[in-house]
C-alpha cells in the first residue's frame, strides 16, 4: 500500500509538469489544424495503442455497463474538457487557457462537497473560491480592450467550459471505479473518446488532411500522443485511483507556471506582472480550499 502511494505522488508529479508543456504543444497543433481535431487525434491514437496492446496480450473488453461508465468519464474528461481546450487555444494563449485550468480544484472541491454529504462548504471554502475567481478578475483586467474581440471570448468560453466538465469528470471517474486495469479503462477511454471526436470533426468539416498539415504539428501531435495521453493521462488515471480527487486536482498549481513559463520562452507569449499576480491570488484560493477540503479528512 505504502508503495502504491509513492507511485501514485509520483505519477501526479509527472502530470504536474508534463501538463504544463501540453499547452504549448497543442498551441502549435491548434495554429496548423484545427483545435477540436488536434484533439481528437491525440486521443484516437493513444487510445489505439493502449488498448491494443492490453488486447495483444489477452485481455477482454469489458462488459457494456463498463464501457459505458468508461464512455461518459471519456466525454466528461477528453471529448468535452480537453476538445474545448485546445479548441480555446485557437483564440487564446497557451498560458491563458493553463490560468484558467487552475481554476479546476475549486470546481473539484466544490463538485465534491454537493456530492459527497459528509463534506461541508465552509466559511474559508467560500473566501478561497472567491480569492481564486478574484485573480482570474485581475488576469483579464488586463484583457479588457480584447473583449470586443468574439474569437478571444469565445476562447475564453471554452476554456470556462472546459474547466467546469474536467472537474465534474474527475469526481465522477473517482466515485466510480470499474473493476478494469487502470491503464486499460484510460485506453478505452481515450479511445472512445477520440473516436466520438473525430465523428464531430467529419460531420462538421473541422479536419484538414495530415499530409498538409506540415511538420509542426506532426511534432506538436506526436508529443501530445505519446507524453501528454501515453504518459500523463495514464499516470493521471493511475494516481486518481489511488488519492482523493480534490489532492490530484493540485497539478493545478503547477500546469500554469509551466504553461506560462514555456509560451513566453519559446511561443513569445505574453507574461507581465498583472498575469503572475492574478496567477498568484488564484493559486492561493485554491491552496485555502483544499487546506478545509484536508481538514474535514482529520
Amino acid at each position: 500500500m505504502k508503495r502504491e502511494k509513492q507511485l501514485a505522488y509520483l505519477s501526479l508529479g509527472l502530470v504536474s509538469i508534463i501538463w504544463g508543456t501540453t499547452y504549448v504543444a497543442a498551441r502549435i497543433g491548434a495554429q496548423h489544424m484545427p483545435g477540436f481535431f488536434v484533439a481528437g487525434l491525440r486521443q484516437f491514437f493513444s487510445g489505439l495503442v493502449v488498448v491494443a496492446y492490453f488486447l495483444a496480450r489477452g485481455y477482454k473488453m469489458p462488459e457494456w455497463p463498463v464501457i459505458r461508465q468508461l464512455s461518459l468519464q471519456g466525454i466528461l474528461l477528453l471529448c468535452i474538457s480537453n476538445g474545448l481546450i485546445t479548441w480555446s487555444m485557437e483564440y487564446i494563449s497557451g498560458g491563458l487557457a493553463a490560468i484558467i485550468v487552475a481554476l479546476v480544484p475549486l470546481f473539484v472541491a466544490f463538485f465534491t462537497a454537493r456530492l459527497c454529504r459528509h463534506k461541508q462548504i465552509t466559511r474559508w471554502m467560500v473566501v478561497g473560491w472567491i480569492t481564486g475567481f478574484a485573480g482570474i478578475v485581475v488576469i483579464f483586467y488586463d484583457y479588457l480592450g480584447a473583449l470586443h474581440n468574439t474569437r478571444f471570448v469565445l476562447g475564453v468560453v471554452l476554456a470556462f467550459i472546459s474547466v467546469l466538465s474536467w472537474s465534474y469528470g474527475t469526481v465522477y471517474a473517482a466515485r466510480t471505479r470499474p473493476a478494469v486495469d487502470i491503464l486499460f479503462s484510460a485506453g478505452l477511454q481515450m479511445l472512445i473518446a477520440g473516436v466520438i471526436m473525430l465523428l464531430i470533426c467529419v460531420f462538421t468539416g473541422q479536419y484538414v488532411f495530415l499530409g498538409n498539415a506540415g511538420r509542426d504539428a506532426w511534432l506538436a501531435l506526436l508529443y501530445l500522443v505519446v507524453f501528454g495521453s501515453l504518459i500523463a493521462y495514464s499516470a493521471y488515471a493511475f494516481a486518481l485511483s489511488k488519492l482523493p480527487a480534490t489532492q490530484v486536482s493540485l497539478y493545478a498549481y503547477i500546469n500554469p507556471i509551466v504553461a506560462v513559463g514555456l509560451g513566453w520562452a519559446i511561443l513569445s507569449e505574453e507574461m507581465n506582472l498583472q498575469m503572475l499576480m492574478g496567477a498568484s491570488i488564484t493559486l492561493t484560493g485554491v491552496y485555502l480550499v483544499n487546506s478545509e477540503i484536508k481538514k474535514q479528512k482529520q
